[in-house]
C-alpha cells in the first residue's frame, strides 16, 4: 500500500507596508488603513491554516523573508520562503512544483479571502486523496484556492491574472490534461473597495 502523501499549505502574501499592500482599496481606505486590514487578513489566514487538518503550512512571501519591510510581522511557527521573480503564475508554479516534487501536495492560497475558513482547507486536503486538482472559485472569476496532487506548468502559463477568466481557464487546461477535479464553492475575496462589505 503507497503511503499517504502529506498536504502542504502554502499562503502567498505580500508585506502589509502602507502604499505596498492592498493598494486597490486605498481610495477607500487610506494606505494605512489598507496595510492594517491586509496585516489582520494575513493574521486570520495563518490561525485559520494552524486549525486546519494539514501536514504542514508555509508562507510564501514578497520581499524575501530577510526584507525589513516583514519586521514584527512574521510568525516563527511555520515555514517561510520567498515567492522569487515574476508574475504571479510563475510564483505560483514555482511554489507547486517544489512541493509536488518533494512528495507533497500542495493547497496554494493568499490572504484576501475571509471564507476559506478551516474546515474549507481541511476539506480541500481531503479532496485532494483521490483527485489531481481540487478549486474554489472566486466571484471576480479567480480562484482563492488551488490544490494539486501533479504538477503541469499549463495551469499557470499564459493567464491574465486580474481578468475575469482565471478559474475557467485553470479548469480547462485540467480537463485538457484529462485530471479528475472538485470545484468547490465560489468565494468571495477583497480586492477592491466594492468588496469590503
Amino acid at each position: 500500500m503507497r503511503p499517504v502523501r502529506p498536504v502542504r499549505l502554502v499562503i502567498f502574501a505580500k508585506a502589509p507596508v502602507a502604499g505596498k499592500a492592498k493598494t486597490r482599496l486605498i481610495p477607500k481606505l487610506s494606505a494605512a488603513g489598507a496595510a492594517a486590514l491586509a496585516a489582520r487578513m494575513l493574521a486570520d489566514t495563518l490561525a485559520q491554516a494552524r486549525g486546519a487538518a494539514v501536514d504542514a503550512v508555509e508562507l510564501c512571501i514578497d520581499p524575501a523573508p530577510d526584507h525589513p519591510d516583514w519586521q514584527g510581522h512574521l510568525p516563527t511557527d511555520v515555514a517561510l520562503s520567498g515567492q522569487g521573480v515574476g508574475d504571479l503564475g510563475e510564483r505560483l508554479a514555482r511554489a507547486a512544483r517544489r512541493a509536488t516534487e518533494a512528495g507533497e501536495r500542495v493547497l496554494l492560497v493568499g490572504t484576501d479571502c475571509p471564507e476559506l475558513t478551516r474546515e474549507r482547507l481541511g476539506a480541500a486536503a481531503a479532496s485532494l486523496r483521490g483527485r489531481d486538482c481540487v478549486i474554489h472559485p472566486a466571484r471576480d472569476g479567480g480562484y482563492v484556492l488551488l490544490g494539486l496532487s501533479r504538477f503541469h506548468p499549463s495551469l499557470f502559463a499564459g493567464i491574465a491574472w486580474s481578468g475575469p477568466m482565471v478559474a475557467e481557464t485553470t479548469l480547462a487546461r485540467a480537463a485538457a490534461l484529462g485530471w479528475s477535479v472538485q470545484v468547490g464553492e465560489t468565494l468571495h475575496d477583497i480586492d477592491v473597495p466594492a468588496d469590503l462589505p
